[in-house]
């Protein structure tokens, strides 16, 4: 269970009088660094593990909290850290949707009870601090990680992280990664990001800043490079930008392992804590503080960050700890398959014959379920972030427990002829294919790790390039890493293919943690849907939405293109890379690409429609009121998407302001109004700081995706109501 305090210990005494309001935070941390010795103040930089027990962090991770700097005389308990980006890595948790997929449901305020589940189960494990809150943008999908993130915009990945880390943080503090610009990772060791001031500040940080403006307690830096500094020693962003012009007060940690480069010049540069071992700093920074290579007040700076977060954290939440009950709970469950339903998306429901294929209709007798990840749970990555739950619900299992009267026929595919013979006896054939943690997760073991931090030994000569050369061995044998192509794998094509040629009532169910390209194959298909990584409820949510029983309420949170030639280049195996203001949907808009699927699309079971009222915007935000109404004949959802654009331009690029989801009877209808964030159509002076508007003729639309027309747009403005000289047709002003 959770040691947070110590009946009458320095700490706990600390943490009373900051409840009470005797002290500040601030104080409370000096006092406790006043009782301590230096060897313990310097503890507080590092962690507690030693280093020969590097072998085993998979395994311990998956088995306890791994401490950093717990000062037992005086009840300090450290930082307890948990990975958690879809439930919490130790024991037998319960298993969320994957991050992406949490996305999809465009819904924060159930992503804040996600986050408020896995604080509690985290507390629960005996752990204060969750590195939950991945924020990095999906800049490509063949990133290897892509399904630990919430997709391709700023502006919906920092309200998903900033209402995650809201609810998390009620029990545990909540850490945001992998600052900044971490979006590859066959190279992640190694890699230096190039980018101008306008895009890192414009396009790579905002989401940052949204989540440690919700308060998040601390930031991990990453492992890459940015403009040719590592992140840990990179002072420009982690003082200059993050503390200096942000005012972030909470400490940073490092990525594990590999992610120190430089025991004193990290401290120097506002990298707090070295993680998870004791390695540069337990060896160099004794000396470096008795040579004077470095000061006191640099150790000391660092120390009060730590600990004046702890026991403000401490101070604020519930003071009694949940017990093992929460773990894994019916009410978790609930919530799981709640999200993993609302995450699916539909992307294709065509007529075959009277009406369309889904849902199934309540009259099916017969189903072929098809292909080697129908009878799979399929979690997704087995890196850092893998959960193990106490059970799970593949697809095939949540469609017998849901038709329990059907005759379900399977097959892995594997043999396609016999496929398709299953395909043709059947009413209706469902294909399940995608990807798996072969294809895409955390690369654990690559050629570019630093084995010079394990110790003077291993830093130069002989035995470090056999490690080196053994890590470059070791990573074409490992799974995950980034993807090498975004098409499914070919017999997963020729499968489809096979099955919708003997039986035109097919469904496709893509699994996966991030684009796949459907070209080849898409046309055929009456009816497609994208389930993601599921979690330990995604079968039974799936049978829920394949069945009607519940609405497919997932909306993209990337774009879906035709030709991967349509994204930015990517390279797994680049060395340097430099990231622009031209990805995803911003990138097929500028350079007039139609998409398969644009960002924000999704079908329901019903239709809906959108009409503009009225907005006001100015530098720090605003709103628009938008009428919404339920057209169908069945209760549905839809997600209000607010959208601007320069149409001065040629080509109009879309910027997400703001999105709300709403629920709706058959025929009913509302206003809602959707607060708007202003930052995408503003600019900000890299000499002054001082954000402005951007130039152009901006106009604003409510769609339920990203607009493929900017015909109908009114002019976005800075005052209450609309007229119809506001009303811009063509890119003209009427």
């Amino acid at each position: 269970m959770e040691t947070t305090t110590v009946t009458g210990s320095a700490y706990g005494d600390a943490v009373r009088a900051v409840r009470a309001g005797e002290l500040t935070a601030d104080e409370a941390a000096n006092q406790l660094i006043g009782q301590m010795t230096d060897g313990e103040i310097l503890g507080l930089l590092d962690g507690d593990s030693p280093r020969w027990l590097l072998p085993f962090i998979p395994v311990l991770l998956g088995r306890r909290p791994f401490v950093a700097g717990a000062v037992r005389r005086l009840g300090i308990p450290g930082l307890r850290f948990s990975d958690g980006g879809r439930g919490v890595v130790i024991g037998a948790s319960t298993a969320f949707p994957v991050t992406i997929a949490r996305a999809a449901t465009w819904d924060p305020a159930l992503e804040e009870r996600v986050g408020l589940a896995i604080g509690l189960e985290t507390r629960a494990r005996g752990a204060n601090y969750s590195a939950s809150v991945c924020v990095n943008l999906l800049r490509h999908p063949a990133w290897g990680r892509a399904q630990e993130c919430y997709g391709e915009d700023p502006v919906l990945t920092g309200r998903m992280g900033s209402a995650l880390t809201r609810g998390v943080r009620v029990n545990t503090m909540a850490c945001v990664k992998h600052f900044a610009l971490n979006s590859m990772e066959n190279e992640r060791f190694e890699v230096d990001v190039a980018v101008d001031e306008h895009s890192l500040h414009e396009v790579y940080l905002p989401h940052f800043k949204a989540v440690v403006d919700a308060g998040a307690d601390s930031v991990m830096s990453a492992y890459n490079r940015v403009r040719g500094e590592y992140m840990d020693v990179n002072r420009a962003l982690l003082t200059d930008v993050l503390r200096q012009e942000w005012g972030f007060s909470g400490f940073v940690t490092s990525d594990w392992v590999f992610g120190t480069h430089d025991a004193v010049a990290s401290l120097e540069a506002g990298m707090d804590v070295e993680m998870p071992l004791r390695l540069l700093r337990a060896r160099e920074l004794p000396a470096a503080l008795r040579n004077g290579a470095l000061a006191r007040s640099t150790i000391l700076e660092s120390a009060r960050r730590i600990l004046r977060t702890c026991v403000q954290h401490a101070a604020a939440r519930k003071m009694e700890a949940p017990t093992r009950d929460v773990i894994a709970s019916q009410a978790h469950r609930t919530l799981a398959h709640q999200v993993a339903a609302e995450s699916i998306v539909l992307l294709k429901n065509e007529p075959v014959g009277a009406a369309p294929l889904l849902p199934l209709a309540p009259t099916t007798r017969h189903l072929a379920v098809i292909g080697r990840l129908a009878g799979r749970a399929n979690l997704g990555d087995h890196g850092s972030s893998r959960v193990r739950p106490p059970s799970t619900a593949s697809p095939l299992q949540g469609l017998r427990e849901a038709l329990p009267g059907v005759r379900i026929t399977t097959t892995t595919g594997q043999n396609v002829r016999r496929a398709a013979a299953l395909a043709a006896a059947a009413e209706t054939a469902i294909v399940v294919v995608g990807l798996d943690q072969h294809d895409e997760g955390e690369s654990v073991v690559t050629g570019g790790v630093d084995v010079g931090v394990l110790g003077r030994t291993v830093g130069s000569g002989p035995l470090r390039r056999v490690l080196i050369g053994a890590a470059h061995l070791a990573a074409r044998f490992v799974r995950g890493g980034d993807r090498s192509s975004l098409n499914l794998r070919p017999t997963d094509e020729r499968l489809v293919q096979a099955v919708v040629a003997a039986n035109p009532r097919t469904v496709v169910v893509l699994i996966s943690g991030s684009a796949i390209l459907t070209e080849t194959w898409r046309e055929r298909v009456p009816a497609l849907l994208l389930a993601w990584y599921g979690g330990m409820e995604g079968g039974r949510a799936l049978a829920s939405v394949l069945t009607g029983s519940e609405e497919p309420g997932g909306r993209l949170p990337f774009v879906l293109p035709t030709d991967a030639a349509h994204l930015p280049f990517f390279d797994s195996a680049a060395k340097s890379v430099v990231y622009d203001e031209q990805w995803g949907q911003r990138r097929l808009d500028g350079e007039g690409h139609r998409p398969a699927f644009p960002f924000g699309f999704g079908l329901g079971y019903t239709t809906m429609e959108h009409r503009l009222l009225e907005h006001t915007l100015d530098n720090t935000g605003g709103h628009a009121d938008v009428l919404v109404k339920n057209t169908g004949n069945r209760k549905g959802s839809t997600v209000v998407q607010i959208y601007a654009a320069d149409v001065s331009l040629r080509r109009p690029v879309s910027q997400l302001l703001g999105f709300r989801k709403v629920t709706l009877q058959p025929g009913g209808e509302t206003t809602v109004r959707v607060a708007l964030d202003a930052a995408p159509t503003l600019q900000r002076d890299p000499s002054t700081r001082r954000w402005s508007p951007r130039a152009g003729e901006w106009a604003l639309l409510a769609s339920q995706h990203s607009p493929d027309s900017w015909e109908n747009a009114v002019r976005l403005r800075h005052t209450e109501g609309l007229t119809d000289k506001d009303v811009i047709t063509d890119g003209l002003q009427a």
